[in-house]
């Protein structure tokens, strides 16, 4: 699982999973469901159209992994949280 990292600064909660999802908020809640949401954006469109990389892009492929995982949870009804913030 990529590295979950939590910063604060101006009264605003920062939420950075890995450097490819970020939510911030008033609050710890309010970064977190952002951060959520812009995963689950990612995770399915990854899902609905997949991914090709070339030489010289290499992705993450850990990363890549775990939104596939994330998008097989989400697609099935289930929540991400729990995966996420493990």
């Amino acid at each position: 699982m990529p590295t979950l990292s939590v910063t604060e600064a101006g009264g605003r909660v920062r939420l950075d999973l890995g450097g490819f999802a970020q939510g911030e908020g008033r609050s710890l809640q309010e970064a977190a469901d952002e951060l959520i949401q812009r995963i689950l954006e990612l995770a399915m469109a990854l899902r609905s159209s997949g991914c090709g990389a070339s030489r010289e892009l290499c992705p993450d492929l850990e990363s890549m992994n775990f939104l596939h995982e994330l998008a097989e949870i989400a697609a099935a009804g289930g929540d991400i949280r729990s995966r996420v913030f493990t």
